[in-house]
């Protein structure tokens, strides 16, 4: 079925822990998967996503070629996925950007594209810089640099950097396992999202060794991430992020902003015509 993946409901193996508490118990035959030892407690700390029986998220581990699946939304995102079946995800996720569908990302199409979630222009000339500067050169079709910067969607999955999730694969799929892995290690207290402190110890917790280049660019991502959901209780909806996963949200943001315009528009254009009869009553 379009959309979909094909589902293989294998069984899958219990946990051997899903909370620091049951670090203590001692084995059992209903053990499969140790996922912690107690001699090294950051195994305790951050403690990975493990599927429960009868879920609907099976074979997390696997990587989806073009959805951004999760335990609540094992097919994608609904409606948007299916139209995006010959996109991988990483594609996906960039294909906001491509306003007039050739394939090819201009710096400027960047800048509009972050202008439409009513970004400032300063803000926007700088993630315009920072994307097409840093991520154009991997995926040229040859050696020479592009003199204009363009970032080629077909070669997107070169852009792959460490110190990240790592839930985009070399190819740029989606593994859902990687995925479910941030907030079962980050979320501290089960809130459904990441806040800022959330963000400090993923990066923190993702880093690799002498990777600055992986590090900064984990460090700008999620800020533009911030910047774009701008939740007002300051938890990042897991939901949200999965939506930047597979770009689905870019859409959404940029909807939102135009709505609100539209509406100030015809608020001030109401205003006005309101003065105006006033002012034809008083004369």
């Amino acid at each position: 079925m379009a959309g979909h993946d094909t589902l293989r409901y294998d069984p899958i193996p219990k946990s051997s822990s899903t909370e620091v508490s049951q670090a203590k118990r001692p084995a059992s035959k209903e053990t499969a998967i140790k996922t912690f030892i107690i001699e090294q407690p950051v195994t305790i700390q951050r403690l990975p996503y493990v599927p429960k029986d009868g879920g609907l998220l099976v074979d997390a581990g696997t990587a989806r070629a073009t959805i951004a699946a999760s335990k609540e939304s094992p097919n994608g995102t609904p409606g948007y996925a299916e139209k995006h079946q010959n996109k991988t995800v990483v594609q996906q996720h960039a294909l906001y950007w491509d306003f007039d569908h050739d394939g090819i990302i201009w710096p400027q199409d960047t800048y509009v594209g972050c202008r439409k979630w009513g970004w400032s222009i300063p803000l926007s000339l700088l993630v315009m810089f920072i994307i097409n500067f840093n991520l154009s050169y991997p995926t040229v079709p040859g050696w020479l640099p592009d003199p204009f910067f363009r970032i080629y969607l077909d070669r997107m999955y070169k852009d792959k950097h460490g110190s990240d999730s790592m839930t985009y694969d070399n190819e740029g799929r989606f593994k859902p396992q990687n995925f479910e892995d941030i907030f079962a290690k980050y979320d501290k207290g089960h809130k459904g999202g990441l806040t800022w402190s959330d963000l400090f110890d993923m990066w923190k917790g993702q880093r690799m060794v002498f990777d600055f280049f992986g590090m900064s660019a984990a460090v700008l991502e999620w800020t533009a991430t911030y910047l774009l959901i701008w939740p007002d209780d300051g938890v990042m909806k897991k939901e949200d992020i999965r939506g930047i996963y597979d770009g689905s949200i870019f859409y959404k943001k940029a909807e939102e902003y135009k709505r609100k315009q539209r509406a100030k528009a015809d608020l001030r254009s109401s205003t006005s015509r309101s003065l105006v009869e006033r002012a034809k009553k008083l004369m």
